[in-house]
């Protein structure tokens, strides 16, 4: 098996048929098996996807919600593919999508990680790639002048190596696995992509962005469930002090609060 095409879903039955159906269609002579984790959904995924007639379906159906880093790990436990494609249930890749991230993955053997294009359902361009987050960068972000806090898109045309990247649709490599492991599951959801990425430089690979693969993605469906409209900043606190630490979050956390507070002064002024 070439690749194993991981997807985790929680609630997004209707997303999840269609992210399925656009790698069913898009696999371009590939051998490609589809590994769903059901994260314990309540709105009829799981019967939905049990329907689907496939050999190259497996699939795992979790009581409760286990979060993301779990699900994918007992996604590639069980996938066989010689590359893993973690793909959002609010995704759908764009024809040629999955062909040339595993074209890269087999001509670059120092990838670690391969991210792809995320493009809004509109079609205009999403963020899809990270700076390590840090007390210096926040800083320089709100009194420096210089952002590398927010997620961005690089606007070179070409495959380049950046920090860290979204894992709404990445592939891991092998490689990967066998030198930085699985997800770590103290992350429910949320910087587990960060901290991935971080062990995948330490170990002597790379991180890459691939802007000619574009894959649709319906931007925070897949967690929309979980928090109303309002508190959804709020999920990133657990993740957050896990990565930084509970000292350095509150004081990450207090050089953004008042950075905000005088980027509103600075409007005013």
């Amino acid at each position: 098996m070439q690749v194993s095409v991981v997807i985790v879903s929680y609630n997004t039955k209707g997303l999840t048929l269609s992210c399925i159906e656009s790698v069913q269609k898009h696999s371009l002579g590939l051998e490609v098996e589809l590994v769903i984790v059901d994260n314990g959904s309540t709105d009829g995924s799981a019967q939905a996807i049990r329907r689907l007639k496939s050999h190259k379906l497996k699939t795992v159906e979790n009581a409760k919600n286990l979060g993301f880093a779990k699900g994918v790990n007992q996604a590639v436990k069980v996938a066989s593919g010689k590359h893993i494609l973690l793909l959002n249930s609010d995704c759908e890749l764009k024809p040629g999508a999955l062909k040339k991230l595993f074209d890269f993955a087999e001509k670059t053997p120092d990838a670690g990680a391969i991210g792809a294009k995320l493009l809004n359902p509109e079609g205009d361009v999403q963020p899809s790639c990270y700076y390590f987050p840090g007390i210096v960068r926040s800083a320089k972000r709100y009194f420096g002048g210089v952002n590398e806090v927010d997620k961005y898109y690089p606007k070179s045309s070409g495959a380049r190596d950046v920090e860290a990247v979204v894992f709404a649709a990445v592939v891991i490599t092998r490689a990967a696995l066998n030198r930085v492991g699985l997800l770590n599951e103290r992350y429910f959801m949320y910087f587990e992509d960060l901290d991935f990425c971080k062990r995948i430089w330490k170990s002597g690979l790379k991180v890459y962005f691939l802007p000619s693969v574009e894959v649709f993605h319906h931007h925070g469906a897949s967690g929309r469930d979980i928090a109303g409209p309002a508190n959804q900043w709020r999920r990133l606190i657990p993740s957050s002090k896990i990565y930084h630490g509970v000292l350095k979050h509150y004081l990450i956390f207090a050089i953004m609060w008042l950075g905000q507070k005088w980027e509103k002064l600075l409007k005013r002024g």
